[in-house]
């Protein structure tokens, strides 16, 4: 099997884990680790038109809306409050301007910083949440592809919310990124950090690996790496406590336990204890300004 690291390019890395897309597809897949840069990532890639395959179910809850059912409503409800907390982590200290929300699914986090009067642009690559986006918010929902169409420095917030990991092209989507920002303006990452307790205690079966939607996987490290020689300054991080519980939830059902929710939520409330004196919670936000 070629492995070609997707950030330095290098022909040279060991396999760290073999994972079964556990979601959907059942096929297996390789946790390569680069031995130049250290990034991880999903070997074999799906080619772009075969990618899309991998998003189709019912149980993609980030591009589903008003579905039935016990957790799909608990589902709902806390990513109500996620995306309130998520706005209030983006913009604090800001006054309204201009927002990217890269990857905005179904528009709820728009849908929250047009409400708080912010001009917003999202870029989301699924018809099905592009559609329901638009319908939500004022509409202004684009392809990846146009953000090059889009001039410089004209945004004061930009905000990825579980969306690198998907990114097959990292280099391009960074520069973009690192183009877009003013220079007083805010990049705020967020990604599962496999150096969570709650990866390391489910392995093969932690839920935030999955391969082969997750292209690329990230620690603290790898993330300084990445942004280093982009001209940006790491000024915070901060935790999205709630992934915890869900990422532990799904883990469980992958393993075929039963009571996974109970188990879940046990073992996302040890992730969360632990990461409070590690400081490696399960999820990750990285907050950037441009360097000028």
């Amino acid at each position: 099997m070629k492995t070609i690291c997707p950030w330095c390019g290098s022909s040279k890395a060991e396999i760290k884990m073999e994972v079964k897309d556990e979601f959907l597809s059942q096929e297996e897949f390789h946790l390569c680790e680069c031995t130049n840069c250290g990034m991880l990532y999903t070997m074999p890639r799906p080619s772009k038109d075969k990618i899309g395959e991998y998003y189709k179910s019912d149980k993609y809850y980030s591009h589903q809306e008003n579905k039935s059912g016990f957790i799909p409503k608990l589902y709902e409800l806390v990513k109500s409050f996620n995306v309130k907390n998520k706005f209030n982590m983006a913009t604090k200290g800001k006054t309204i301007g201009k927002l990217l929300d890269i990857g905005c699914g179904v528009g709820d986090f728009i849908h929250t910083a047009e409400q708080k009067g912010w001009d917003c642009v999202g870029v989301e690559p699924s018809d099905e949440a592009k559609n329901i986006a638009k319908s939500r918010t004022k509409g202004n929902i684009i392809d990846s592809e146009k953000l090059e169409q889009i001039q410089d420095q004209n945004f004061d917030v930009i905000t990825m919310w579980h969306v690198l990991e998907h990114v097959d092209d990292i280099k391009w989507q960074v520069n973009q990124l690192q183009r877009l920002i003013k220079d007083d303006g805010r990049i705020v990452i967020a990604v599962p950090n496999y150096k969570s307790y709650d990866s390391e205690f489910y392995q093969q079966h932690w839920a935030a690996y999955d391969v082969p939607r997750h292209l690329n996987h990230f620690d603290k490290m790898i993330i300084a790496k990445i942004f280093k020689s982009k001209e940006l300054r790491l000024i915070n991080t901060e935790k999205l406590v709630w992934d915890s519980y869900y990422i532990s939830y799904i883990s469980e059902q992958y393993m075929q336990h039963s009571l996974a929710l109970m188990r879940g939520v046990w073992r996302g409330l040890i992730s969360n204890c632990k990461a409070r004196h590690t400081g490696e919670w399960s999820s990750m936000v990285y907050i950037f300004e441009k360097i000028h």
